[in-house]
């Protein structure tokens, strides 16, 4: 079981381990053992997530989220298997409590009217300074 917050606890049922081995250099190492972890969390039939963080992580997810409704988390920070295991569990826990955190709704504002006119004036004073660099006439 992998708990997220007192309310949210993933079940091992939910979670799908796969190894595969890793890309990148590590000679015959990576070449022979499966070191790499993927891992498929159902988030979209999940009984233990509420729907507004289904859709919360499905926005945070990108790419790692399928058509299905699978989020998918590949690690293949270290040599180790079991330390990819909890890195991937890690970041699966992490993206979920991200998730539930409902993000603060944007009150609208206007600029003030000393603001527009601070811009104006730095918009006219760069316009001169741009206008003397012309070139310059030798009516003498």
């Amino acid at each position: 079981m992998l708990r997220v917050t007192d309310d949210i606890a993933i079940e091992d049922w939910e979670l799908t381990e796969q190894f595969v081995r890793s890309s990148g250099p590590g000679g015959q190492n990576v070449n022979k053992v499966s070191t790499a972890v993927e891992l498929r969390f159902e988030a979209a039939r999940s009984p233990n997530l509420p729907d507004p963080v289904k859709t919360r992580l499905r926005k945070i997810a990108g790419r790692r989220w399928t058509a299905d409704g699978a989020l998918i988390l590949r690690v293949e920070d270290t040599r180790s298997q079991a330390r990819n295991r909890e890195i991937a569990r890690e970041r699966l826990a992490e993206l979920i409590l991200k998730a539930t955190h409902r993000p603060k709704r944007r009150v609208a504002t206007r600029p003030t009217l000393a603001s527009k006119r601070r811009r104006v004036d730095a918009k006219t004073r760069r316009g001169t300074v741009k206008a003397l660099r012309g070139k310059v006439s030798d009516e003498d």
